[in-house]
């Protein structure tokens, strides 16, 4: 009896196992039914930090938030030019993506607990590790954290940045003069303008304002140090499974496109090799798009048009701010980017 039970529990095992596999074949969710009917995708984005998200005079926009939204676009629509950039102040961000005004946010937020669990929101992998910096003007004769004390402080409103600076000086026992402003160039010129002692927001961010805003570079100080913990992710409305499998596996493909040695000017030739995990990727073996929604390039088209996460990198974060990667290298080179399996 005993036998014939399991043998009946491996059976509806296996039907199960059956069924789940037909499901798990995508079909078109609200946001990519959206995406596509549009031809573009709406990308939330910084209004202007250098690295992240920053409009050139022709307003074309460049950087790693925006190299994201790209990524998306050429996964989805085969063209990572079909992007349509909205940028966003810290308040603005999270009602812009709940009320679909956008489709995704690509914009240095940090992934916290409370804006993962009770805001509507699902986030992404981390494609970007980063913390609290603060930037003096040297003339105020500070070179720690600790001889910050009384300094009118420039911040954006709604930021994890600006909870940051609350619970570290109320642990070291001194006081600050918040400075709120919620445009980032109004925020960046009150600094530069002496109307605050410092400029406070993800480290990562200061060295482009320091080179570019800056009229005089040397006369500016980063602290050393980063003050709190910044897991930048891209933020998607809950309860669309399938666009948030896709901001996923978008974010995992690049890392293990640049972990296999797969880069933008090496991936045609690429699709001749006899590597597993590479022709996966490229759709020369299998076709994990179709569990996505998608076809079976789409990760082809994501390295050749956007690049590996490497390509990204380097191309926002190299010369003039030549920011060193850090924990933002590949997990084999002592990093914490991670790509999931991708079978």
């Amino acid at each position: 009896m005993k036998t014939f039970i399991t043998a009946v529990a491996a059976i509806a095992f296996a039907g199960a196992m059956a069924v789940d596999t037909k499901t798990a074949m995508a079909e078109d969710g609200p946001t990519l039914k959206a995406v596509k009917a549009r031809g573009e995708v709406i990308c939330g984005v910084h209004q202007g930090r250098y690295g992240f998200a920053i409009a050139d005079s022709q307003g074309k926009w460049k950087g790693l938030d925006v190299d994201f939204c790209r990524a998306v676009a050429a996964a989805t629509l085969g063209d990572s030019e079909k992007v349509k950039y909205i940028p966003l102040g810290s308040v603005q961000r999270f009602p812009a993506l709940q009320s679909g005004e956008v489709d995704m946010l690509s914009r240095t937020t940090t992934i916290t607990l409370t804006r993962d669990s009770a805001l509507g929101l699902n986030f992404g992998p981390p494609t970007f590790y980063t913390g609290t910096g603060f930037m003096v003007r040297k003339s105020i004769g500070a070179t720690t954290v600790d001889q910050m004390a009384g300094a009118a402080i420039c911040v954006f409103p709604g930021s994890t940045t600006e909870k940051n600076i609350a619970s570290l000086f109320k642990s070291k026992g001194m006081k600050f003069t918040p400075v709120v402003i919620e445009s980032s160039k109004q925020l960046v010129g009150a600094y530069m303008s002496g109307r605050c002692d410092v400029l406070a927001m993800d480290q990562a961010g200061l060295p482009g304002h320091q080179q570019y805003d800056a009229k005089k570079p040397a006369d500016h100080l980063i602290i050393p140090g980063v003050y709190s913990k910044e897991p930048l992710g891209i933020g998607v409305r809950a309860g669309d499974d399938q666009w948030f499998d896709i901001i996923k596996w978008v974010t995992h493909a690049t890392f293990n496109a640049e972990e296999w040695g797969v880069s933008s000017k090496n991936v045609d030739s690429m699709l001749k090799t006899k590597d597993p995990n590479v022709k996966r990727l490229l759709g020369a073996s299998a076709d994990l798009g179709k569990k996505l929604g998608l076809d079976k390039q789409w990760a082809y088209r994501i390295i050749k048009q956007v690049g590996n996460y490497g390509e990204i990198y380097e191309s926002n974060w190299g010369p003039p701010l030549s920011l060193a990667r850090g924990i933002n290298n590949l997990w084999t080179n002592g990093g914490l980017m991670y790509g999931f399996p991708m079978k």
